[in-house]
């Protein structure tokens, strides 16, 4: 997006407090509960939540030294902007009972039309579109839908930005993106779309939507693998922690301190950590102080043929982490947002050979 969306919401960030983590809920992965409430990705029991407390109680898997695979072969992924959104249309009008949608931003003549043609075919159709930060731009998307058939509301209020971007089919397939429905920003910005078929991962977002559709308060479920805000930084902090040898990260924002920290952590105890992003004059200090620990900065200038808008952490060649969460405090802490933690080989090996190529035709940053 090239709207960053650092929201006026000092009042509602006095008022949020973080949501720990529950050990009931573990991501994907996760071998072990830290004493912090954070959760460990360690393959061995050495050095476990070394810097969390220790260990608050082993999870299933952790004994073995193997984590869990989560949905392993009912993940698929949609890379951008390589394959287009011919895949994402499609996937929209395959509904036959039902499609929930929630959308950040939404300017896209082609998805308006095909939701509006699941109405009215008899497909109920909701969408929850932002207010709190985009309202304006996604007016007119607002408008053609509710004239067209589809339910459509405005996002909950009980969190500071919906920045969410997912949608859900006949309660059975779901897809978590990080990028927008904004057709103009297609043919130029990175971002991926995470097809999930798994159905817990589609029952626990469907469940938030409801709440959120309610505009209620509530926790969502983390399904077999999700990764919800508000309350994401110390699983992606946690995820960061356990890598041993490698680190590929790609993400918009790099202002939240617990994010640089991790990184910085990671590089100094040999780990080798790539970074890729946009250049902004905002986030330099921060490439600087990650430059100087060890991290491999890479960036693109704001005028280059591709934009990096994705929001992924590939741990050790085995876990990837993708969402819309980008690393801000407001992001992880106080918006909506969902990602998820998979060991997926197919989508691992695609986010490798990706993260990998926009690193090398990226700039070396210049501290």
């Amino acid at each position: 997006m090239r709207l960053i969306a650092v929201a006026s919401v000092a009042a509602f960030l006095i008022a949020a407090s973080p949501l720990p983590a529950r050990g009931g809920n573990a991501p994907s992965g996760a071998t072990a509960r830290c004493r912090d409430g954070t959760y460990s990705f360690s393959k061995s029991r050495s050095g476990t939540c070394s810097h969390h407390g220790g260990v608050a109680a082993w999870l299933t898997g952790a004994a073995s030294g193997s984590a869990s695979s989560g949905a392993g072969g009912e993940l698929s992924l949609i890379v951008e902007p390589d394959q287009g959104y011919g895949p994402i249309y499609t996937l929209l009008a395959s509904a036959k009972h039902d499609l929930d949608l929630t959308m950040y931003e939404f300017n896209d003549a082609t998805a308006e039309q095909t939701l509006a043609a699941d109405a009215k075919r008899g497909v109920s159709v909701r969408v929850l579109l932002d207010r709190d930060y985009i309202g304006s731009y996604n007016q007119p998307t607002f408008s053609y839908l509710q004239a067209h058939g589809v339910q459509v509301r405005w996002a909950s209020s009980q969190v500071a930005i919906t920045h969410e971007k997912s949608f859900v089919i006949d309660s059975e397939t779901a897809v978590i993106m990080s990028g927008n429905l904004t057709s103009q920003y297609y043919s130029t910005t990175r971002d991926f779309a995470v097809v999930d078929r798994n159905a817990a991962d589609a029952s626990a977002i469907e469940q938030t939507f409801d709440l959120d559709w309610a505009d209620k308060q509530g926790t969502p479920g983390n399904g077999s693998d999700l990764v919800w805000s508000p309350g994401s930084e110390q699983t992606l902090v946690s995820l960061i922690d356990s890598a041993h040898t490698s680190l590929l990260v790609e993400n918009e924002e790099m202002s939240a301190s617990e994010i640089v920290s991790a990184l910085e952590d990671a590089a100094r105890r040999g780990v080798d950590v790539e970074l890729v992003m946009t250049r902004s004059s905002e986030w330099d200090d921060n490439l600087d102080a990650l430059a100087r620990a060890g991290v491999h900065v890479r960036t693109y200038s704001p005028s280059a043929s591709l934009y990096i808008h994705a929001k992924v952490i590939e741990v050790d060649h085995t876990r990837v982490f993708i969402g819309s969460e980008n690393f801000s405090v407001g992001s992880m802490q106080y918006n909506r947002e969902l990602g998820l933690i998979t060991s997926s080989p197919t989508v691992r090996s695609a986010i490798d050979e990706t993260l990998t190529s926009d690193f090398d035709h990226a700039q070396e940053w210049q501290t």
